[in-house]
């Protein structure tokens, strides 16, 4: 049998190139350097044994720096640890981007940099031409700002500057992890996560990442998230549900990312299933759209309890360009389109898509970054406070409500054939036909209440609730109105900006001055709203709704009191059923029975105590049960006395005016009069003296006008009555002597008043 000697082999291949050894083994069906294998592996057997050796080089690579470099950013405070993302702060600063509404804006800009330039360059002083410009710059950014059109909005959305998810985090989070991977071998850039505190609180963090500049984007992406992406977000939201951290979630996105490879690793499965795991987690979700919320893309991430909205966001299906490409066959119908899409934060809070608006300064979010962070902080924080109140089950219906209710309508209502002419619903004029439905929805809910009362039933208390927040809006509407036509629009719009600036910064805290300038403003508010055009509406419509809150609370106060009658009444029973207190009364029961007495005068001393006794033990139990539900009992006051009380002075002082007007009296008095303006300021001792005496005449008349029978006899009568309640409530305790002082007091008061005479 021959042998098959050959020389060592070696691959010099480079491995890191792009194949294996293994690769180069399985396609080298002719053998190696011409040697075919089969022959090789039986040729050993037979043959001696020699040397045969695989080797590669493999090319060096940069050592990975995730999750902790060996060299720490020096930007980054803190050390090593602080920080587990690749998000730093840039080297450079961002290139300036203008849009295309904005260029009047820079030409005012330009104008304050040339003569900034020329004052410099000159020594002159130009500072009134300065602040001139100035002016005319701010009035311009707000008159610009303040009436946007919507495709400038989408504009703003994708303002190659503004702050991305990361930007936002790091400015309101105290303390920041990112969190990587989707556990199945991908972490998708477009999509960040993280726990992070605010206040204390911790949450986990989800949003879409957008690049800052070119190289960042093509890293990121786009913010475009692949299949990988969504399944690390619900990894995320699992773990969050697990732990009970609630959820925050930030939007910015055009959508997910379209390419084949996603479709075949199944984009549309991932957004499906984090849809349908959103709506079933146990914890509070909040979602921020900070900048352009697209599709799918961005609902897969977007499911929560309250969906809010930076002021210069948009949400939307399809973008304004792609939806102008198929209902204009051109894209330079975007405009019209992002018009007709409704996409804006106003117009989507009125469809009740969004929950709330997130204010932005003038210029945009770019314009003042961390304010626009500490926006959002406060949004966070106050949605959350409201959710965390509610528990898991209340949790799930709210979120599962606020989809379930979005482009709700009702089929076959019969329609006005006048309206089948033309279906365009004519406008209602405000203050007319408006407020007329307004009326006449509250007369009916009046209606319905009186009839619940008649019948002892509850009230609608979901018309009552829906109606008081219908006329809350109304209200809020009207002083809207009443501000603008006063003109005071922009003082309380700056107001609110200072107001925020004061609560959101921590070098500015809330000083007294600000409170000074907020109250000075009211006043004049106040003054100034009877004037106002619409005040007999705003008036109208806050009397209706003084009326359906006092109906509500009276509601609930009955609700309330039924509840605690039955409670009290369920707990007095269980005292009469106790084991030791019935047998005591079935034994006293037996013994009065057995004594043959039928009142309580006939029974002997003994079987009184006996009764008291019970009653005391009895009595004292009760009022342990009382107090435990935050009731207690007071003594008889002297309340049901009142209005006999007043009703006496009230005769005493018809007395009292008889006797003065009588010739006798009305005589001395006049008298009277006449010697006081002759002594004037004069101290002569014979006039003085006469004055003592008319007035101890008049005195004397009146003291016997009051001793009369009839007046004594009554308030005989009334101390009496007084007196028993006292006596029989457990003795005098002094307010019948302060009372009949009281009544006496009156009738020398009036006395006294009617003595004015000088």
């Amino acid at each position: 049998m021959s042998s098959l000697s050959h020389s060592p082999v070696t691959f010099s291949r480079n491995l890191a190139s792009g194949s294996s050894a293994s690769d180069l083994l399985r396609s080298s069906s002719n053998g190696v350097s011409g040697v075919p294998l089969k022959p090789l592996g039986g040729a050993r057997l037979g043959a001696s044994k020699r040397d045969f050796t695989v080797s590669a080089k493999l090319r060096k690579v940069k050592k990975h720096e995730y999750p902790w470099p060996d060299d720490a950013d020096p930007n980054v405070k803190g050390g090593v640890l602080s920080h587990l993302s690749y998000f730093k702060p840039l080297k450079q600063k961002q290139k300036p981007a203008i849009l295309d509404f904005e260029k009047p804006l820079v030409d005012v800009q330009k104008k304050i940099i040339d003569v900034q330039k020329m004052a410099n360059e000159t020594g002159l002083d130009f500072s009134d031409q300065i602040i001139l410009l100035e002016n005319k710059y701010q009035k311009a950014l707000k008159d610009l700002y303040t009436h946007l059109t919507p495709i400038q909005r989408v504009n703003i959305a994708r303002h190659p500057n503004r702050p991305t998810f990361l930007d936002h985090v790091t400015n309101i989070t105290e303390k920041f992890v990112e969190l990587h991977g989707d556990r199945a071998g991908y972490d998708d850039p477009a999509i960040v996560t993280g726990l992070g505190t605010i206040n204390g609180r911790s949450y986990m963090f989800i949003g879409q990442q957008k690049g800052r500049n070119t190289k960042e984007n093509i890293q990121r992406n786009f913010a475009m998230p692949t299949p990988h992406g969504y399944r690390k977000a619900l990894r995320m939201m699992y773990y969050a549900d697990h732990h009970g951290f609630p959820i925050v979630t930030f939007i910015d996105t055009p959508g997910a990312f379209a390419d084949l490879k996603s479709e075949e690793l199944g984009q549309g499965e991932a957004i499906a299933v984090n849809l349908r795991t959103m709506f079933g987690l146990k914890v509070p979700i909040v979602s921020i759209v900070i900048g352009e919320g697209g599709s799918g893309g961005a609902l897969a991430i977007g499911c929560a309890n309250k969906l809010l909205m930076l002021e210069n966001a948009v949400f939307y299906v399809a973008s304004p360009e792609a939806c102008a490409a198929i209902l204009w066959k051109s894209a330079e119908a975007s405009p019209e389109a992002a018009k007709m899409l409704k996409i804006t934060a106003p117009e989507l809070c009125k469809l009740k898509v969004a929950d709330g608006i997130i204010p932005e300064p003038l210029g945009g979010a770019h314009a003042d970054p961390y304010w626009t962070s500490q926006q959002i902080k406060t949004a966070i924080v106050d949605s959350m406070d409201e959710l965390v109140k509610m528990d898991t089950q209340k949790l799930l219906q709210h979120r599962s409500r606020k989809f379930r209710k979005l482009g709700r309508f009702q089929e076959r209502i019969p329609v006005d054939p006048k309206k089948k002419v033309n279906m365009k619903k004519k406008e209602l004029k405000p203050g007319k036909t408006a407020d007329r439905e307004l009326e006449s929805e509250v007369e009916k809910l009046k209606q319905q209440i009186l009839k619940a009362k008649e019948s002892s039933s509850a009230p609608p208390e979901q018309g009552l609730n829906e109606m008081i927040e219908k006329l809350k809006r109304e209200v809020d509407c009207e002083f809207s109105k009443a501000v603008k036509s006063m003109g005071l629009q922009d003082q309380f719009v700056k107001l609110r900006e200072e107001f925020a600036k004061a609560r959101n910064s921590k070098d500015q805290p809330m000083n007294r001055a600000l409170m000074d300038k907020y109250e000075k403003l009211v006043v004049e508010f106040r003054q100034g709203l009877p004037a106002a055009p619409n005040y007999g509406s705003l008036k109208n419509k806050l009397t209706m709704l003084e009326e359906i809150s006092k109906a509500k609370n009276l509601s609930e106060r009955n609700n309330k009191e039924g509840t605690l009658e039955l409670d009290i009444n369920k707990k007095f029973k269980e005292i009469l059923n106790k084991p030791g207190m019935k047998g005591k009364i079935e034994a006293l029961k037996k013994e009065i029975e057995n004594s043959g007495v039928s009142t309580f005068a006939e029974l002997n001393q003994d079987q009184k105590e006996k009764i008291l006794e019970v009653k005391e033990e009895i009595e004292m139990e009760v009022s342990d049960v009382l107090k435990s539900f935050g009731l207690h009992i007071e003594p008889p006051s002297l309340s049901d006395f009142k209005t006999k009380m007043e009703e006496l002075n009230e005769e005493i002082n018809q007395v009292i005016e008889d006797v003065v007007n009588s010739s006798d009296l009305k005589n001395k008095i006049q008298q009277l009069k006449l010697e006081v303006v002759k002594v004037g300021k004069s101290s002569d001792p014979q006039s003085k003296g006469k004055i003592l005496e008319l007035e101890q005449q008049i005195k004397q008349s009146l003291a016997d006008a009051m001793n009369s029978s009839v007046l004594k006899g009554r308030y005989e009568k009334l101390k009496a009555e007084i007196s028993e309640v006292m006596e029989s409530s457990g003795g005098l305790d002094g307010n019948l002597t302060n009372n009949s002082k009281h009544v006496e007091s009156n009738v020398e008061v009036n006395l006294e008043a009617n003595r004015s005479f000088a």
